[in-house]
């Protein structure tokens, strides 16, 4: 049996944490790592690398360059690549890798545990085995693999703090999932690559979200243009309602999209998608020029905003990238 040949990469987190004064921290390699994968070494060819050894909160803009660096370097040497990786910030980096590399011709798996490696309850072991048959399959992509679950890289959202069953597919059926006639993959879901794969890894970390309140002043959106903020996104009420009576909201949006700053709007509800055609105060931001994210999650729409202002700061080339459907993200 040929083996495939897989690549790990570690860049700490939870799965490779280890008591310490100050409470958990990164500790565990990559090949501590898989010497706990029972069967790992018979059933693939596995090469490991130490890349960073963050806890998922210290992992920002910085980081996900330098992820997706050692990943297209890699690619073309491997059938696949497990990246373990907090759990915290996971969703964002997978759906970030999801706008770097697109066209990946490989599998690429991120994965991590609520509970560390060393834990005598951990999910580790499990969800490492699941990120491996994953990165065996051959299909190409970038995915989050956890609790017996495939997930389109650019659709997961973590919805619990302990549970093992930390992640969904928000929006999007699970790309895979696994039982007891192993790994099943839902071809019919998958995105379709066309091209060779490009790292489009320039980013514009100056974006700003923000979470719509009742009674929110609209004078926080003066501070932001001060901070030379250069894109925002709203998460808004319902299907993307928005104040306008006594605090106008709307008014103030307005101000950025008439200097060239984006603004996009999406809903607070974490599934379903966001309409602003169809209320009044939705209609009014439209007029104003914001952007909809419709069904997309946060994670996705923050990172996609970041991705677009690295490679343009054009208002209406923004508008068409939030309009086109690169990895799975939105439905059009």
């Amino acid at each position: 049996m040929n083996k495939k040949k897989i690549l790990l990469l570690a860049t700490g987190g939870t799965i490779a944490s280890m008591e310490s004064e100050e409470g958990l921290i990164p500790g565990l390699d990559a090949e501590y790592l898989c010497r706990h994968i029972t069967g790992a070494s018979e059933n693939y060819d596995i090469t490991t690398k130490d890349i960073l050894h963050l806890d998922s909160s210290n992992i920002q803009p910085e980081e996900w360059t330098f992820i997706a660096k050692n990943v297209y370097e890699a690619y073309k040497k491997y059938d696949g690549i497990v990246i373990t990786h907090g759990t915290d910030t996971m969703a964002y980096t997978t759906s970030i890798l999801s706008f770097m590399l697109q066209n990946l011709s490989i599998p690429v798996v991120v994965t991590g545990s609520q509970l560390p490696l060393t834990h005598p309850l951990t999910d580790a072991i499990d969800n490492l085995r699941y990120a491996f048959a994953m990165a065996a399959s051959g299909v190409p992509g970038i995915f989050l693999a956890f609790n017996r679950k495939i997930i389109l890289g650019c659709r997961a959202v973590k919805v619990r703090t302990t549970g093992f069953d930390a992640f969904e597919s928000v929006n999007y059926p699970y790309v895979g999932t696994i039982d007891s006639n192993g790994l099943n993959i839902n071809h019919k879901v998958l995105p379709n690559w066309d091209g060779d794969c490009t790292l489009t890894d320039t980013l514009c970390s100056d974006v700003f979200l923000i979470k719509l309140t009742p009674g929110l002043d609209p004078k926080i959106f003066d501070m932001l243009l001060q901070l030379n903020y250069k894109g925002i996104i709203i998460e808004a009420f319902g299907a993307g309602g928005l104040h306008y009576i006594r605090r106008d909201l709307i008014s103030k949006l307005e101000k950025f999209t008439q200097k060239g700053i984006p603004v996009v709007v999406s809903s607070q509800c974490l599934y379903e998608r966001s309409d602003l055609s169809i209320y009044q105060t939705g209609k009014m931001a439209l007029k104003r020029g914001v952007i909809q994210a419709y069904d997309m999650t946060t994670e996705a729409a923050v990172t996609k905003l970041m991705w677009a202002l690295g490679q343009t700061l054009d208002a209406e080339k923004i508008i068409k990238i939030f309009g086109t459907n690169y990895a799975g993200e939105i439905t059009i």
